[in-house]
């Protein structure tokens, strides 16, 4: 079996593109899965605790 060069370019920009669509799900699903508020509140705050205070 034998690729040229247009071949291999039209299946990796197919794949890829699937490839993308697939880790962009994957990651929206992580970030809004109901049991990770918790990690995601406490991430979002806890820059807040210890650096919330005017420099001396």
């Amino acid at each position: 079996m034998d690729f040229d060069h247009d071949t291999l370019v039209a299946l990796s920009k197919s794949w890829g593109l699937f490839y993308l669509l697939a880790m962009s799900a994957a990651v929206m699903v992580y970030a809004l899965w109901p049991s990770n508020r918790k990690r995601f509140t406490h991430a979002k705050m806890s820059i807040l605790d210890n650096d919330d205070k005017p420099l001396e």
